[in-house]
């Protein structure tokens, strides 16, 4: 699913000014420890599966939502690892945005990962040594995934 239809709404009221919005991302890890990650459509960056929350919608539930919708994989929840605000992005089309983002390590439970969605060109699998070009926030959120210990990080609290 691209853009919400909420803020589809929202932005034909405001245009492309900055929109404050509950994110979601997902850090999911298969049985061969393994990171699932999807190229973005629109702008060609590798990423973890991140996704906004539709207005009433629980973190948890709605990151598997996203992690379904775009890749066919069907994950659990193992823990909460991170909360911290993301932006301003600017989106290719011009929409600014600034996300309260909440981060889940996942487990994989079924499915073969694809692209399942126009959000993405390319979804897999991808091993801890060899992972394409990443942000750095995403490359912590993994690290973050791996040594966790069952309590958040809170942004600027520090990973250790």
């Amino acid at each position: 699913m691209p853009t919400p239809e909420f803020v589809l709404t929202l932005r034909e009221r405001i245009g492309h000014d900055p929109l404050w919005l509950p994110g979601v991302t997902a850090v999911v890890f298969n049985e061969d420890h393994e990171v699932l990650l999807g190229r973005r459509a629109d702008d060609g960056r590798w990423t973890l599966i991140t996704g906004m929350l539709d207005p009433g919608e629980e973190p948890g539930p709605g990151a598997l939502r996203e992690v379904e919708e775009e890749t066919g994989v069907r994950a659990e929840l193992v823990h909460l690892i991170h909360v911290g605000a993301h932006g301003p992005v600017t989106f290719p089309n011009g929409d600014v945005c600034s996300f309260l983002n909440l981060a889940f390590s996942c487990r994989y439970v079924s499915g073969a990962a694809r692209v399942n969605d126009d959000e993405s060109t390319d979804v897999g699998w991808y091993a801890l040594a060899a992972l394409p070009d990443l942000s750095e926030r995403h490359r912590m959120l993994i690290a973050l995934a791996q040594s966790s210990n069952g309590i958040p990080v809170f942004e600027g609290q520090g990973a250790g």
